[in-house]
């Protein structure tokens, strides 16, 4: 009778102990990567041995705009008098009065700022130093929570140490922390990844109704938080969406489940949309088209899930045709302003749907973060050891998978609990829900792979280290089964010993060097020389910097979802094109611009993308060069900008003065718009 009792004891310490060491592991993983990230920042940039202006220019790409406005929110006499000075801002763009905290999602910096306050941290701990240490922080919650993920479907905490192994090994394609640290994903994807995390404890069927409250309120709250951070969250959570209806329509998850989780979305689509200034983009949301048509047709299609085999596929064509339908219709009505059009344009142009010779769309089809992967990408992941056993991993779930379907088509209820020796891994929601998260994140890695490669890590992990997966091989097979600790120690040893340790301690070691004088000796003279009633005018990853380093308005910004502004950026990129002075001139007093900055790097940009040089995008834009049949022709009335007036011809000097000129930047004054003594 003791021995009874004394069973479930030592089996209840037993679960206590492993739980104690996972959360400790997960925990650990997470802060030993922020001493990475933290480590790793200091040696690229020597960031501590810096000045403050040296410090901000690595901020890159125009990422520090962002960091401009904490320190705006830091200097403020108070938190309210600083919101509202955002949110009237007129020293940012040139003649225009914006919602800086709308436009620019400037909620990162906003809390930022008053924990700084708050935390009393302004006597030990410098402004910029916190800045990047919450980021950092972030990311480490990131890889905790991609840990837990691996961890909750596999059974053992050895797959969340194998995924954030990975994770490290593959950090070109995971993150942009490093040299862009203020962008707004890499404030809002660790809260995505704890959405996941949470919803993915969610859908098992094997938990408690408190551990299901608890994961319900957390994916609840990081859902909220995602959307609000990151202008671009809802389309992310629209194709979680779409995964989501999909194992609906399959009856691969509860009803129950699925109205809780559209639940969340909606709250959470509600409370941004009025923290956020009734932001019309939320209204127009794929996502909030997409719950309308899912209630909808699940209203119009009560018993889709009965009837024979046939009987339900039709009905779940007609479903989906339904939903799709019925959201398109919904998403073109409630569109209040056809400012998000040219994002479908691009789209189109992107896909190969379309093509144009419009400056806009093709400026964004050749950022790097919407370049399609090339095969440099999947030979890194392939070194890792990551994609060969994701592909494994991916057949053996994807295959189990569609038995499962098979299974609810043809009329067999859903399992409330799988045993493993059954090996049916694919009759387990929360692996069906990675199988295609994976599968269709993978499909947008062609616009961004940061969303994808974080969770192939994860659901890569998770199948190496799975007792389940290898007893669903070893039955098809018909052979014995190996311990999965064994197998996932092994690949976790080998990930470590070949790639993980010598490539962090190379980077770690290695001495780098990150200066720019040519820039510093550009902001050091706008701080000096320039009036407080200039304008600049540059390009936005440029008049980022110049923002953030001398607080000067400028003409545009970094932004790449608003058409003005990228209106306004190609109205200075005509610098660089084939115009006489007077049209770039007219140009440039349009956004009355006081300065204009000629970068060399721009005026004689050489590019290994073919066609996705400033200067090409612009002579194809304004039809100064057509390509027929891989021949070029030119019908240029004028020579480059850019080229023509470093040779002080008289058209030129008439409109421009050449004011301060280094290697890198030539700075011209418009004349007749602000006159000046040196």
């Amino acid at each position: 009778m003791q021995e009874r009792e004394g069973r479930p004891l030592a089996v209840l310490l037993q679960r206590v102990v492993k739980l104690f060491i996972g959360c400790l592991a997960a925990v650990t993983c997470g802060m030993i990567y922020a001493v990475y990230l933290s480590t790793y920042h200091e040696r690229k940039f020597w960031f501590s041995s810096r000045q403050e202006m040296e410090r901000e220019i690595t901020f890159q790409g125009g990422s520090g705009l962002y960091y401009y406005y904490y320190k705006h929110m830091l200097f403020a006499s108070s938190f309210e008098k600083g919101v509202y000075e955002l949110t009237r801002d007129n020293r940012t763009v040139s003649g225009q009065t914006i919602n800086a905290v709308e436009q620019l999602s400037l909620y990162p910096e906003l809390l930022c700022s008053l924990l700084y306050k708050l935390s009393g941290s302004q006597d030990s701990i410098e402004p910029v130093y916190f800045y990047i240490g919450v980021v950092f922080g972030l990311q480490a919650v990131y890889v905790t929570a991609l840990f837990v993920c691996s961890w909750v479907m596999s059974g053992t905490w050895v797959a969340g140490l194998l995924a954030v192994a990975w994770y490290i090994i593959n950090r070109p394609d995971t993150t942009t922390v490093v040299y862009a640290i203020p962008l707004r994903d890499n404030w809002a994807l660790p809260y995505f990844s704890c959405q996941v995390a949470a919803l993915t404890s969610f859908l098992s069927n094997n938990i408690s109704a408190a551990t299901e409250m608890f994961c319900y309120l957390l994916m609840s709250v990081t859902t909220f938080t995602f959307i609000v951070m990151w202008e671009h969250g809802h389309y992310v959570l629209f194709v979680q969406g779409v995964v989501l209806l999909l194992l609906d329509c399959f009856d691969l998850i509860p009803a129950r489940k699925t109205a809780d989780i559209h639940k969340v979305y909606l709250s959470s689509l509600l409370l941004a949309y009025v923290l956020q200034y009734q932001r019309s983009a939320l209204l127009s949301s794929p996502l909030l088209s997409l719950l309308v048509a899912s209630l909808l047709a699940r209203y119009l299609q009560q018993n889709m899930k009965m009837g024979p085999l046939v009987a339900r596929l039709m009905k779940l064509v007609l479903h989906l045709y339904l939903v799709f339908t019925t959201g398109i219709t919904f998403n073109y009505l409630v569109k209040v302003r056809p400012r998000h059009d040219f994002i479908l344009k691009f789209l189109e142009v992107k896909f190969g749907l379309n093509s144009t010779t419009e400056f806009i769309p093709n400026l964004l089809l050749c950022e790097e973060g919407f370049q399609s992967p090339g095969q440099d990408l999947f030979l890194r992941l392939t070194q890792a050891s990551v994609l060969p056993f994701y592909v494994l991993v991916m057949l053996v779930c994807l295959f189990s998978t569609m038995q499962a379907i098979y299974r609810r088509l043809s009329g067999e209820r859903l399992m409330g609990g799988v045993q493993m020796e059954q090996g049916r891994i694919g009759e387990r929601p929360e692996v069906i829900y990675h199988v295609f998260h994976t599968l269709l994140f993978g499909a947008l890695a062609m616009l961004m792979k940061y969303l994808w490669t974080p969770y192939v890590c994860a659901f890569t992990a998770f199948g190496v280290c799975s007792p389940e997966l290898w007893v669903t091989v070893f039955r098809w097979v018909r052979l014995k089964s190996v311990h999965p600790v064994v197998l996932g120690g092994g690949c976790v040893t080998c990930s470590i010993s070949l790639q993980f340790f010598p490539r962090v301690l190379s980077e770690l070691t290695e001495v780098q060097e990150f200066y720019d004088p040519d820039t510093v000796e550009l902001m050091n003279w706008i701080k000096s020389h320039a009036p407080l009633a200039a304008v600049f005018a540059a390009s936005p990853a440029l008049l980022g910097t110049v923002k953030v380093c001398t607080g000067w308005p400028v003409t545009s910004l970094p932004l790449y979802t608003d058409l003005s502004l990228l209106q306004r950026s190609e109205s200075t990129y005509q610098v660089y094109a084939m115009r006489s002075a007077e049209e770039v001139y007219k140009l440039l007093t349009a956004q009355q611009s006081s300065f204009v900055i000629v970068e060399e790097e721009l005026c004689n940009q050489m590019s290994s993308v073919r066609g996705c040089r400033i200067k090409d995008l612009l002579d194809y834009a304004n039809g100064h060069v057509v390509y027929d049949k891989g021949e070029t022709y030119t019908f240029a009335k004028y020579g480059r900008f850019c080229h023509e007036i470093k040779m002080n011809y008289s058209p030129y000097t008439n409109y421009f003065t050449r004011v301060f000129w280094n290697r890198s930047y030539h700075v011209y004054r418009v004349n007749s718009v602000i006159s000046f003594q040196y």
